[in-house]
């Protein structure tokens, strides 16, 4: 199969700055794919939840990323590892010396291709909010790196116990902890993060919510 023969289902593509994660504030070029297998309660992205036909070809991504002229990438969804061909986009964009970042939703192995050069993943720990917590794979807590990022949307205390037991198992990536947009209060995240001596915790508020309309697309 050629690289002409991969085609991807993309709902947008467009050039943000990053709202959350250790990127935050930062331009970035966002390839949104279609599809996801999980179904959070809080999902902000729900227009990206349903899988839909491939409509880009791999080159047709790649030229578009190039066209924005912005040196890193973040391929987002719905869940981009739920779909086909990615290592692929990923390898790509790699040899191309983008910086790039896969937002998943932890329930999915994260393949190889997450060591390449220039190549990180922010992964989700679903906590008992979501509805989604037994979904995710344990056995990718052994694979992230000091690069990596591990993300915990929390809306309750049940879900700070959930993130502290996590937290306790030390290991390597950033701990980046948010609150579902108005369901509590940040500053009662950085309250516990102070209570419970977490020095390598970053509390973060979705900036792209601030800035712009919190239902706002292509932002």
């Amino acid at each position: 199969m050629t690289k002409q023969d991969k085609v991807y289902s993309v709902n947008e593509i467009f050039t943000s700055i990053e709202g959350e994660g250790i990127r935050t504030g930062f331009l970035s070029t966002f390839v949104r794919f279609n599809g996801c297998n999980l179904a959070c309660g809080y999902c902000d992205t729900k227009y990206a939840q349903e899988p839909q036909e491939p409509n880009m070809s791999l080159h047709d991504i790649l030229e578009a990323v190039s066209q924005s002229g912005c040196g890193r990438v973040t391929l987002t969804g719905g869940e981009p590892l739920f779909r086909g061909y990615m290592q692929e986009l990923i390898q790509e964009l790699s040899w191309r010396s983008y910086h790039v970042n896969i937002e998943t939703n932890g329930s999915i192995i994260l393949p190889d291709c997450i060591t390449l050069p220039g190549v990180f993943v922010t992964m989700d720990w679903k906590c008992p909010s979501s509805g989604q917590s037994g979904s995710m794979k344990s056995e990718n807590l052994k694979k992230l790196a000091l690069v990596d990022v591990l993300k915990f949307v929390v809306a309750t205390e049940e879900d700070l116990a959930e993130f502290k037991r996590i937290y306790e198992q030390e290991l390597v990536c950033t701990y980046v902890l948010s609150p579902v947009f108005g369901a509590i209060e940040p500053k009662a995240l950085v309250e516990f993060i102070k209570e419970n001596k977490m020095n390598n915790a970053m509390v973060q508020v979705q900036l792209h919510k601030i800035i712009w309309d919190p239902n706002e697309r292509g932002v």
